[in-house]
C-alpha cells in the first residue's frame, strides 16, 4: 500500500449522525470512523486495482490497529482505477488515531524465514 491519504471530502461525513472530532476522525452511532485511499501494489501480491482489494496487508493492519472496514465504496472501487478507497470503524477514537498514523507512509507484508520457519511481518516504513 502506498500513496495513502485521509479522505475528508466524502458527502456521507456532512450527514448530522456524523460529528467531527478531530482531524480526519468523526463520531457514528457510538463508534469512530475514518476513510483513507491507497493504492495497491502487485509487486508485493496485492491486487491490480480498486476492484480487487487485497486481504494483505489489509487484514494485517486491521488486526494492528484494532479496527474493522466498516465501508467498501463499492461505487467508487471499479476496475478502471488503482486508487482503494475504504472506510475504518473503531471502538475508541484512539485506535482510528492509531490507523492514521499510516498516512504517508508505505505499507506491505514481508516473508522471513527463521528457525526453518516462514514468518510474515507488516511493514510500515
Amino acid at each position: 500500500m502506498k500513496n495513502i491519504q485521509s479522505c475528508t471530502e466524502l458527502k456521507k461525513y456532512s450527514a448530522s449522525d456524523y460529528t467531527p472530532v478531530s482531524d480526519g476522525i468523526y463520531s457514528h452511532h457510538g463508534e469512530y470512523v475514518t476513510a483513507l485511499s491507497f493504492e495497491q501494489e502487485p509487486e508485493f501480491g496485492e491486487g491490480r486495482d480498486a476492484a480487487e482489494i487485497s486481504q494483505y496487508p489489509l487484514e494485517d493492519l486491521l488486526d494492528r490497529f484494532m479496527v474493522y472496514v466498516s465501508d467498501y465504496f463499492k461505487e467508487l472501487n471499479v476496475p478502471e482505477t488503482e486508487t482503494c478507497l475504504l472506510e475504518f470503524s473503531g471502538d475508541s477514537k484512539e485506535d482510528i488515531a492509531g490507523l492514521r498514523t499510516i498516512i504517508g507512509r508505505h505499507v506491505y507484508n514481508r516473508e522471513r524465514v527463521s528457525d526453518g520457519k516462514t514468518y510474515i511481518d507488516l511493514i510500515i516504513e
